[in-house]
């Protein structure tokens, strides 16, 4: 039998809530916890979550997380869980390391802990569930920049939180690759925090202090949807494209508009699925192994590499020819 609860943050708080429901003893119990509840790409992740427990068919979904991007929030949920003996906690870091004590904790109490998306240190998970590659990655979000401006200009980043693992690495791979687009310049890189207004301030800010901005490239869903709502509002689509990573439904307005020529992302949907699968896997024996590989259902097989990362799959581009296919699905 399977149930899926999504947990606020009050109510994961509280162990008698968390606690009551009607999932049988028998049932795998697994904790998909996000960076903040209420942002469409964790959403759909959850349903990819959910079709991995109907196909099982003994898995509950606890879907919780923090109100707000914070590693305490994280932290106070995570405790939340220990309390309630859950077997596996697959996590959306929002810091790599602040959570590592907790998330031990877990693990010293028998649940398995997995990070997806953004990762944890090594000591406080079994393994890590990339999206894609992250040199994959890199490459791509600036390449989405340069492939429009063939003169090449000026580029600037808006990320999420200083401390987000995922956005760094993905910035340090671009900065890694920028030789292979000669012309184009990253002006400045600016943090929203992955809050709508925030993000939505630094756009506007980016656009004031750069007369000759091109490009704002945003790997953060939350943060590409504010930054092409400010160029719109500027009067500047066609004028400043803004590309990164985004899920159709919240970016096609904005690639009808022009305020996007295109941008990437891998399907959350797949994302949840994999992580819940892999999860259920290492509750039922498998083993986190360099070199090993561990089962993802109908996504294949995940292979480990030294540090116990493997990623699940290529990004994804989606523009003008492609929106309309994705848009009613995530």
């Amino acid at each position: 039998m399977k149930t899926t609860r999504r947990l606020w943050l009050a109510a994961a708080v509280s162990a008698g809530l968390i606690a009551s429901g009607s999932a049988q003893a028998e049932d795998v119990r697994i904790a998909l916890v996000v960076k903040a509840l209420g942002i469409g790409f964790f959403e759909a992740a959850a349903k990819g979550a959910e079709e991995a427990a109907a196909e099982l068919g003994d898995v509950e979904i606890i879907y919780t997380g923090p109100t707000d991007t914070t590693a305490e929030g994280q932290i106070e949920v995570i405790n939340s869980l220990i309390a309630q003996r859950v077997d596996a906690i697959a996590i959306s870091a929002n810091d790599p390391d602040a959570l590592v004590p907790a998330l031990k904790k877990a693990q010293d109490r028998g649940i398995k802990v997995i990070s997806w998306d953004s990762g944890v240190g090594a000591e406080g998970r079994s393994l890590h569930l990339n999206p894609s590659s992250n040199p994959l990655i890199g490459n791509m979000i600036i390449k989405l920049a340069a492939d429009h401006l063939p003169d090449g200009g000026e580029v600037a980043v808006l990320s999420a939180t200083t401390t987000s693992t995922n956005q760094n690495i993905w910035i340090e791979e671009m900065n890694k690759v920028m030789g292979d687009y000669p012309g184009i310049e990253v002006v400045s890189t600016v943090y929203g925090d992955d809050l709508a207004d925030k993000s939505y301030r630094e756009a506007q800010g980016l656009m004031t202090s750069h007369p000759n901005l091109a490009a704002i490239i945003a790997p953060t869903s939350v943060g590409i949807v504010a930054a092409a709502q400010a160029v719109s509002d500027a009067g500047k689509a066609g004028e400043v494209n803004v590309t990164g990573l985004g899920l159709p439904s919240e970016m096609a307005g904005h690639i009808e508009s022009g305020a996007s020529k295109s941008f990437a992302i891998w399907n959350p949907i797949d994302l949840g699925y994999s992580a819940t699968m892999i999860a259920y896997e290492l509750v039922k024996g498998a083993e986190a192994t360099a070199g090993g590989t561990i089962s993802m259902g109908r996504m294949g097989e995940l292979t480990l590499d030294d540090a116990l990362e493997g990623a699940m799959a290529d990004p994804f581009v989606y523009d003008a020819s492609n929106i309309d296919d994705f848009k009613d699905i995530f």
